[in-house]
């Protein structure tokens, strides 16, 4: 996971990723009923838990689904393991949906449940080691990529290349290609905050000449704008307040992305990082399954995890922050995301350990362009499917079609879907319009499965305290909030059936989406053309349907 690239949207006028704070008007027609409603900042706060028949917001009709569904009924205690960064595991609205591994006996220094993993009474963090260190920062697939073979395929053409390495050599030049400009796109980066942080105190000290305590609305500068056309130097001073307002971009924001992105090309991109010299397993052998430590929380740099996690299970009923989907999910921690990519080792590892710890949907709210071993990763992904486990995953954010543009994990092989109980998830939005699809969430007909909110969506943050974040990465957790609903209101139901619920009952929308083109013009698409069901989730649907399958199995 290209942690960069989720930092963006906190300084995304800088890049294209703009985050609009502005409330949206919604217009839409819906089975008859036409309503027009401006969301306020309390409104886009639970927006996703809302109903398109009864709110005229394309949410998932959670609250609905509470409300005449579930009140009274009886439902049995799910695990969803969470794959991703350290977890801040004592946060007030996520510590009580903490897991517990009651076969283990904390700190005293024994495999009490003979599971190969001492300790383990939260969790397993597989980056770090018994010392306490852990990995903050971890390559990109790509670098290790050209890390494995640079001296093998290095001033090398294709012509001295024999047949059955010629994929490899391939997929090196790809990796390569795209190292380097990352490399340059981050430098050009450094340049270019290194100028902010030289020319905005200057363009401050410029507007106080017409505002001496410095306050100033963006109407006011939009009015000095107009009238000051043909002073060039005045216009820059002011477009960049008036950026740095709207954006919320500061000094302090801008020396944070420096440090990391700086920290970022010493490690993720470096290819002389020695990314598992902490951990100190074999990064070949999948048969050293046990390493890590039980220390699932602590400080990162992208603390992912509780954003993830509090979507998916903020506890409910506690009278604070923000409400997840059940009370009755236990989430099982398990580290194996830093800044950078994900090892395909570990990604294969942890899946396993959640599995036979217990979990019975996984939520991993990640991905990358390239893989190494995606063959551990399916084996994984097959064992889960044995074991009856929904696998969730983003399909990440770089607004493109992951039918041609390859996203890792994947459950193809050869364009043959290998398993059932893998749901690939983009992410909507909460305008009924031609941005219904988040406009950085990934896409395809063949590849990701359904939508679900993920845009402007507030949730947990460290510290006690909620932000609003977005990504497929918030999306993920939506759908295995729902899908865990139905496991622990329909146990008898299996991953498949799950699977197939919640792909045939979510709300198809007949609206033509905005699609930018690799030109830059933007086509109009039928959102049902943009995922296998061409749906959004709906939990109230999906609740319906599981009962109704439910029963006759009975």
């Amino acid at each position: 996971m290209k942690i960069i690239t989720t930092f963006l949207f906190c300084i995304s006028s800088v890049f294209g990723y703009a985050q609009k704070e502005k409330k949206q008007l919604i217009s839409q027609t819906y089975s008859g009923i036409t309503k027009q409603q401006q969301l306020t900042e309390e409104e886009l706060k639970s927006w996703h838990r809302k109903d398109i028949s009864n709110d005229t917001i394309p949410g998932v009709s959670l609250d609905r689904a509470y409300t005449e569904l579930l009140q009274g009924k009886k439902a049995q205690e799910v695990i969803v393991a969470v794959l991703d960064t350290k977890l801040d595991i004592y946060h007030e609205d996520i510590k009580q949906q903490i897991w517990v591994n009651t076969d283990e006996i904390l700190d005293n220094g024994i495999d009490d449940d003979h599971n190969g993993y001492i300790d383990d009474c939260n969790g397993w963090d597989f980056l770090s080691n018994t010392k306490g260190e852990y990995l903050r920062y971890e390559h990109f697939e790509m670098v290790r990529i050209v890390r494995k073979y640079d001296a093998v395929f290095k001033d090398k053409s294709e012509e001295d290349i024999p047949n059955d390495q010629k994929d490899k050599y391939k997929l090196y030049h790809k990796a390569k290609k795209a190292l380097h400009g990352y490399i340059d796109e981050e430098k050009d980066f450094i340049v270019y905050a290194n100028h902010w942080l030289d020319t905005y105190p200057k363009a401050k000290k410029n507007l106080k000449k017409l505002f001496p305590k410095e306050e100033y609305t963006i109407s006011q500068l939009d009015s000095i704008l107009n009238t000051t056309q043909k002073d060039s130097l005045i216009q820059s001073y002011t477009k960049m307040i008036k950026a740095a307002i709207k954006y919320d971009l500061t000094p302090e924001l801008y020396k944070d992305y420096l440090d990391q992105t700086e920290e970022g090309l010493k490690t993720t991109a470096n290819v002389d990082f020695k990314e598992r010299e902490i951990i100190g397993d074999n990064q070949e052998d999948m048969s050293n399954i046990h390493y890590g430590s039980n220390q699932v929380y602590g400080e990162v740099p992208f603390p992912h995890s509780i954003s993830v996690t509090g979507v998916l299970a903020a506890t409910r009923n506690n009278g604070i922050g923000i409400k997840g989907f059940s009370d009755h999910i236990k989430v099982m921690p398990v580290v194996m995301v830093a800044s950078g990519d994900e090892h395909d080792k570990d990604v294969a590892v942890a899946i396993r350990y959640a599995v036979d710890n217990g979990a019975k949907i996984i939520n991993m709210s990640w991905g990358k362009d390239f893989s190494l071993h995606q063959d551990w990763v399916q084996d994984a992904i097959r064992y889960a499917a044995e074991k009856d486990v929904v696998l969730v995953n983003g399909s990440g954010n770089d607004a493109g079609d992951i039918d041609i543009r390859k996203h890792y994990p994947s459950d193809y092989i050869n364009d043959k879907e290998i398993v059932d109980n893998f749901i690939m998830v983009g992410a909507s939005s909460y305008t009924l319009d031609k941005k219904l699809r988040a406009s950085f969430s990934n896409y395809g007909k063949k590849n990701v499965d359904l939508f679900a909110p993920g845009n402007k969506m507030y949730t947990t943050d460290i510290n006690n305290t909620y932000d609003f974040s977005r990504g497929t990465s918030i999306s993920t957790p939506v759908v295995s909030g729902i899908a865990a609903l139905i496991r622990s209101y329909y146990p008898n139901l299996r991953a498949m059936q799950v699977k197939e619920i919640l792909m045939k009952s979510g709300v198809s929308y007949n609206i033509d989406i905005e699609i930018k083109q690799k030109d830059g013009s933007k086509k109009l698409v039928p959102f049902s053309e943009l995922s296998k069901s061409g749906k959004i989730v709906n939990a109230y649907n999906a609740l319906l349907m599981a009962e109704q399958i439910s029963k006759s199995k009975n």
